[in-house]
């Protein structure tokens, strides 16, 4: 499964890149505003941070035209960037038209596998299935993952599944479970991914009988 990091925050990027396991980086309107910083100057700063991966970059406009006049500005600034495009009606057709012109898509928002189809047929690289926010109204929101993920190998769609609004590691553990193809998230939840107390006793327990011996790796 490929591993993003949702954040608009540079920092916060190169951080997540420094381990070597970042495939690829999602930004949105609210987390770009926070990072206090310009949108195009902070998209590229991101793609030269984790060369080759997919960074994810939304237009703001909810007609066709000025969508589409948005997509194919933000995709002439780096070969690396993804359009990131809401499941809305003009945006199913920005998805195809980007789609025929070979411009990588990010279709957002979605929340059901029904609309997730939609984001399939229109060529769509990636479909982000919200998880977070529908849980958040007492529904479980992997059940959509799950029917998406089956839709789109039923049906041989190429679009891939991104898992987002993910809130703690339980969620990417089911992103796993239910075969998602990537799975985006905040820093605080990558750095969760490490954790776990029995490694971090291992780990002390491994080190004080090391050092109680007076072991050494490079002979003195």
């Amino acid at each position: 499964m490929k591993l993003f990091v949702d954040t608009g925050d540079i920092e916060e990027v190169k951080r997540a890149a420094e381990w070597g396991v970042l495939d690829g980086v999602t930004t949105n309107p609210t987390l770009i505003a926070k990072s206090g910083k310009g949108f195009k100057e902070t998209v590229l700063a991101i793609c030269e941070a984790v060369p080759g991966g997919d960074i994810s970059a939304e237009v703001v406009a909810t007609d066709y035209d000025t969508m589409l006049k948005e997509a194919l500005e933000i995709a002439s600034w780096h070969p690396q960037i993804v359009v990131k495009v809401p499941l809305i009606e003009p945006g199913v057709r920005l998805v195809k038209t980007l789609s025929d012109k070979g411009i990588k898509t990010n279709v957002t928002l979605v929340f059901t596998v029904g609309q997730a189809l939609m984001a399939a047929k229109a060529g769509a690289t990636y479909i982000s299935n919200f998880v977070g926010r529908v849980d958040d109204l007492a529904t479980d929101g992997m059940n959509a993952v799950t029917e998406t993920v089956e839709m789109v190998a039923t049906y041989g769609y190429r679009s891939e599944v991104l898992v987002a609004s993910v809130r703690h590691p339980l969620h990417v553990l089911q992103a796993i479970q239910s075969g998602a193809h990537v799975a985006t998230m905040p820093l605080k939840v990558i750095e969760a991914l490490f954790k776990h107390p029995l490694t971090d006793s291992g780990l002390q327990r491994f080190l004080d009988d090391w050092n109680k011996a007076g072991l050494s790796i490079f002979e003195k």
